[in-house]
């Protein structure tokens, strides 16, 4: 038998069943309906017609009749010896015998009042005469199915009312939230329901990293950092881009750290009612403070943090901001207590409320940016180590291939290539089932079966070599990786995707080059066709924000100069412009005359290699899809000696190695030396009087140390 007994003797109480009270009462309820209709005694009597009572008084068969005034029904009994005649004896056999009984009455029958049935006795006892007068009495009796269907409803509004109270006030299983409204929604995860993401499973943001090891460090091993006075920072903001990790970094810190750690998003603080949000920020906060030192995770905070008196109604009541004075005062209020460290993640820091930013509350903001090369190459590791891949997979390849992708799109894309060489029933993925993964990404779904008229095919065919070729012969343009004119998304029936370098800064020469290669398509079909076509919509529309950039941000326009009309802290709807209507003329004139400037030099370009346009053209008629290898084939080597972006990172990546090889070198070296003069200092402690073991102890500690 199990010992249940801790220490002391003293028995653990077991924690007991709930109980289903709502099965019980339905369980009842069923005895209580089913009990009335046992008990029911006219549910058991054969119901006749008036006329076949009439039969049977006269054939002086009737023993007595009873008149139920609340039903308005006659219940007749038989006597003992008609009860033996056939007629009846059959028919009584077959009668549901609920509640019945022998000497009970036997048959009933319905009146429409009670004069109509003084009017039926009268007649009949005329018919008998005075010596076979019908023997009757009257009863007081109401029908309880009747009673039960006139005030059952009443009794299930009731039970349905108390029903639905259990589940708001929570104690009726999930739902139940109307008085529970104001209590929080936050999930905890503590040690019995652990997180199992690591660090280890967050690539790519080393720096962001860094900087939450620390609180989760500081959590464990509080006094390293305050035996020198330092405090640990109340709150860290996780700012960037969706897509790039901030809520795994959450997810790792959750997993990382050994307190309990809470985790909503802020849209669970929004209600309808007035004062919910704020309630629920104080139940989390008490929650929170009961089980310090922990860890309060708010994912897209901006739902509650907006800056406070923007779009209120004069008057008005404004929910969000009573919620976000709340969270205010409980970060760091008059009362604030020690221990509660808040997390939150957010990808539009531009509109959280300043008061919500100042250090004391938030004293981190950790950027989180789309992952460089170096980033992506650590993320495609993390992502391909579940797949089955092939032995030509290098993530190097891919992470070059796979500029400006985010973390959720990298993962992404290795999701899509294997569900590619699944679908064409391969046993490992190869590269072309990534390539084609990227493609699915940047440019959507091929359609295969979309019916394209040989004119169009044409058009789209020197458009999409408009652009390599224009592309291939400008000095600043990225290199090309693909072109193709195989439709693909909702409108794209062909594109061409390049290999832009890692840079942040851009020169004019630069931008006026990524104009002309965008230009390019639209150039090639006024140069071949004498006419042009809807396709350039995207390419125009690159062009034109990059034109106006140049004037009215950048500062790059010698007529409108070194002014820049960009303010970075600009209100969500901004109707006014910080310039005069002068002033915009000329920033139209000048974006136009960029435009028009870049277009007349790819003209200029396109018409110089015409050959080369051609050749691209008809090559992509016949095969849809030409990669960098073709056009090196077709129309020779890129005439500009460039690094691209991989090539920069295989050199880098050969130095990093270089140098990892050269610190393990002189830490091996580091490691013998120290073995030596440990070897040293023992020889030293050892007693010269034993100098034959002595020298011979000295020789053996000698080699070894030189082995």
């Amino acid at each position: 038998m199990a010992n249940n007994k801790k220490k002391g003797g003293i028995t653990p109480k077991l924690p007991q069943p709930k109980q289903n009270y709502q099965l019980w009462v339905i369980i009842t309820l069923v005895l209580v309906i089913s009990s009335i209709f046992w008990l029911n005694n006219s549910n058991s009597l054969v119901e006749i017609s008036e006329r076949r009572f009439s039969e049977m008084a006269l054939s002086h068969d009737v023993e007595k009749l009873t008149f139920v005034r609340g039903q308005n029904m006659v219940e007749v009994q038989l006597k003992k010896e008609a009860l033996l005649n056939a007629k009846y004896k059959t028919e009584l056999d077959d009668r549901v015998t609920l509640g019945s009984s022998e000497s009970g009455p036997q048959y009933k029958f319905k009146v429409l009042s009670a004069d109509k049935w003084d009017d039926i006795v009268k007649e009949l006892n005329g018919k008998l005469g005075e010596d076979n007068k019908l023997d009757y009495g009257i009863e007081e009796r109401s029908d309880p199915t009747a009673m039960f269907f006139n005030y059952g409803f009443l009794f299930l509004l009731v039970f349905g009312f108390w029903f639905m109270m259990r589940r708001m006030t929570g104690q009726g299983g999930p739902g139940g939230q109307i008085f529970n409204i104001g209590k929080s929604k936050a999930a905890l995860f503590d040690a019995d329901n652990k997180v199992k993401t690591s660090f280890d499973d967050v690539a790519g943001l080393e720096e962001a990293k860094e900087e939450v090891k620390e609180i989760v460090d500081f959590l464990k091993n509080p006094s390293k950092f305050t035996t020198l006075g330092g405090k640990i920072p109340k709150g860290a903001l996780l700012v960037g881009p969706p897509g790039t990790g901030k809520t795994l970094l959450a997810k790792a810190v959750a997993g990382e750290a050994e307190v309990p750690f809470f985790t909503l998003s802020g849209s669970d603080f929004v209600e309808m009612f007035v004062g919910v949000g704020a309630a629920r920020v104080r139940d989390l906060f008490k929650q929170a403070k009961e089980k310090a030192p922990c860890i309060v995770f708010i994912d897209e905070i901006d739902a509650i943090g907006r800056s406070r008196g923007k779009g209120q109604m004069p008057g008005g009541n404004d929910e969000r901001e009573n919620t976000l004075n709340s969270l205010l005062v409980e970060m760091d209020g008059f009362a604030t207590d020690s221990g509660v460290i808040i997390l939150a993640a957010t990808n539009r820091p531009d509109v959280l409320d300043n008061a919500l930013l100042r250090p004391g509350r938030f004293d981190r903001q950790i950027a989180i940016d789309k992952p460089d090369i170096v980033g992506r190459n650590q993320i495609f590791k993390v992502h391909l180590k579940p797949l089955k891949l092939s032995d030509e997979i290098d993530s190097k390849k891919l992470a070059a291939q796979t500029p400006g992708f985010a973390g959720a799109e990298i993962a992404n894309v290795c999701n899509e290539a294997a569900l590619i060489a699944a679908r064409k029933d391969k046993k490992a993925i190869y590269m072309i089932d990534f390539q084609d993964a990227i493609d699915r990404v940047i440019g959507g779904l091929e359609k295969k079966n979309k019916i394209i008229s040989p004119e169009e095919k044409k058009i789209v065919a020197y458009h999409e070599a408009g652009h390599a070729v224009a592309g291939w012969f400008l000095e600043h343009a990225d290199p090309l990786v693909k072109v193709s004119i195989v439709p693909r998304g909702l409108a794209a029936l062909g594109y061409a995707q390049y290999l832009p370098k890692e840079q942040f800064l851009y020169q004019t020469d630069q931008l006026i080059d990524e104009m002309c290669m965008s230009l390019g398509g639209r150039a090639a079909e006024e140069i071949i066709f004498g006419k042009i076509s809807t396709g350039a919509l995207s390419d125009l529309e690159r062009v034109t924000q990059v034109a106006y950039n140049m004037v009215s941000i950048y500062g790059m326009n010698d007529k409108i100069g070194n002014v820049s009309f960009y303010s970075s802290k600009q209100q969500e709807y901004n109707f006014s412009k910080p310039y005069s209507e002068a002033t915009a003329q000329i920033i139209d004139e000048e974006a136009k005359k960029i435009i028009a400037n870049a277009y007349a030099r790819t003209l200029e370009l396109l018409k110089h290699k015409e050959k080369e346009l051609e050749i691209l053209a008809k090559e992509l008629l016949e095969k849809e899809i030409l990669y960098q290898i073709d056009l090196e084939r077709l129309i020779g080597k890129r005439p500009f000696e460039q690094q691209t972006t991989y090539e920069a990172f295989i050199e880098d990546e050969g130095k990093r190695e270089k140098i990892a090889e050269e610190k393990e070198a002189v830490a091996k070296k580091e490691t013998e030396d120290k073995k030596l003069e440990e070897a040293k200092a023992e020889e030293a402690k050892e007693p010269e009087s034993s100098t034959g073991n002595n020298v011979s102890t000295k020789a053996a500690k000698e080699k070894t140390a030189t082995e």
